[in-house]
């Protein structure tokens, strides 16, 4: 089993972002000590619990603390740039920390329509362009643009002896269909939305196409909290459990402590919607925890998770990470 990790940079109540941030560079060189295979960083914007709005720079100062975990992008939302200029920052990464690069994009638009119509300065770009920009970004990367392509003769740069692993984040078919068609890894949400996981990845499975890779990569994300008991676990969770709650909603994003989550008015359907948000969840004591990503590696047909821990208690969800590294050397 690969074990990953999946940072969204969360700010809990009464820290600041750049404690957030900090702590994201913390969290990498901890669990790259405890054999952790990646470390992906998310890129989100306009809201006030998450802190990272540009994965190159926290990329770059992870791999700067770290020296062998791969480090990428979880992902870069690539419709609001442009194909050359993301694959410039990370042909830059890649010069500057060869070998140790991923390049994960996706879809979404990174925010509400106003902030979407900043981000791009006002342009107006189709979402429907994705599929195209993937190809496009993949072509710089490989110095393949074709004669025939409008952009033809121009290079990313700089030079590298190696490129970025790719990948593309999707939570349906339409996502793996994307990442098939364009020969790229796949990573499914699993802790976004777990009901097209199954399909999803077996569509991308079957029409993957790319010559210059022996078969397609899959991994998944998916929320842990592994605690000293299952007990302990559930209590943890708490926090997640608001703040989950709270984003969809549209109310504040950052993550609040357990008093906040134990004493908050819950009504019957915020309890309804927890218990229905636990299916994105894994949350045990170690061999509970590990059981049941054993299952879902056989379900999905994958050996790496992406694991994501937002609790309030920033050295509890270290022990977490701790805890389900242990629970696979034994």
């Amino acid at each position: 089993m690969k074990l990953s990790v999946l940072d969204q940079s969360p700010i809990s109540e009464g820290e600041s972002a750049q404690d957030a941030l900090q702590k994201s560079v913390e969290l990498a060189k901890y669990t790259e000590k405890l054999g952790f295979h990646r470390y992906w960083v998310a890129e989100h914007h306009n809201t006030n619990g998450l802190a990272n709005t540009s994965p190159e720079i926290l990329i770059s100062m992870i791999a700067q603390a770290t020296t062998s975990i791969r480090v990428g992008s979880g992902g870069v939302l690539l419709p609001q740039y442009s194909p050359l200029k993301v694959a410039e920052n990370f042909r830059m990464l890649e010069a500057l920390f060869p070998g140790r690069m991923d390049l994960g994009v996706g879809r979404s638009p990174g925010g509400g329509p106003k902030t979407r119509l900043a981000l791009t300065d006002g342009i107006e770009k189709p979402l429907s362009s994705f599929s195209r920009q993937v190809k496009e970004l993949k072509q710089f990367l490989q110095d393949s643009i074709p004669k025939e392509d409008r952009f033809y003769g121009v290079k990313a740069r700089p030079e590298t002896h190696h490129q970025p692993e790719l990948w593309v984040l999707g939570l349906t078919e339409r996502g793996a269909k994307h990442a098939a068609v364009n020969g790229t890894g796949f990573t499914f949400g699993h802790f976004i939305n777990p009901d097209y996981g199954k399909a999803s990845i077996d569509t991308y499975r079957e029409r993957f196409k790319d010559p210059y890779k022996k078969e397609p990569c899959v991994n998944v994300c998916v929320f842990v909290v592994c605690g000293e008991t299952e007990e302990k676990a559930e209590e943890l969770a708490k926090s997640q459990d608001l703040w989950l709650l709270r984003v969809e909603k549209g109310l504040d994003t950052r993550v609040p402590s357990l008093d906040v989550a134990k004493n908050y008015p819950y009504t019957k359907v915020d309890r309804d919607k927890i218990r229905k948000n636990r299916r994105r969840c894994i949350i045990g004591n170690p061999d509970q925890v590990k059981n049941q990503l054993e299952e879902l590696s056989e379900y999905y047909g994958t050996d790496e998770f992406l694991i994501i821990t937002n609790i309030f208690d920033f050295e509890e969800k270290k022990k977490s990470y701790r805890r389900i590294a242990q629970s696979f050397k034994h």
